[in-house]
């Protein structure tokens, strides 16, 4: 069963080279290949492919996130790459862009240059 089969993330890319430069330089991501059908990235052991298309049409809910440990000093990183944060009406976020939802996880967004959004999480221990 698939239960002990490792996981491969996609999502979509209208620019390559766009891709690839935030993938590897604002995401430190590792770069393994590329063809003409996509960008591979290893992500912490899982499979990162990033499929060429000729146009994206990125959803409105996240597609990709990533579980940290420290959801602070990681915003700021990405924020320092140049990497915003989305804000959303209705949401108590901090001036980082932090949420902390009703099991206090803390969770941020931001989205990709084709607009795939992603998220960070911390979650809580208690």
């Amino acid at each position: 069963m698939l239960k002990k089969s490792d996981l491969i993330g996609f999502v979509a890319t209208s620019n390559a080279t766009k891709a690839r430069q935030f993938y590897e330089e604002k995401l430190g991501l590792t770069f393994v290949s590329g063809d003409q059908f996509a960008l591979v990235f290893e992500a912490n052991g899982t499979m990162l492919r990033i499929q060429k298309v000729d146009h994206v049409n990125p959803h409105v809910y996240t597609v990709l996130g990533w579980k940290v440990g420290n959801i602070m000093q990681e915003v700021e990183t990405l924020s320092n790459r140049g990497i915003q944060f989305e804000r959303y009406e209705g949401m108590n976020q901090d001036k980082n862009g932090i949420w902390t939802a009703p099991s206090k996880a803390k969770v941020a967004w931001f989205k990709d240059p084709d607009g795939n959004l992603f998220s960070l999480t911390e979650f809580s221990d208690k």
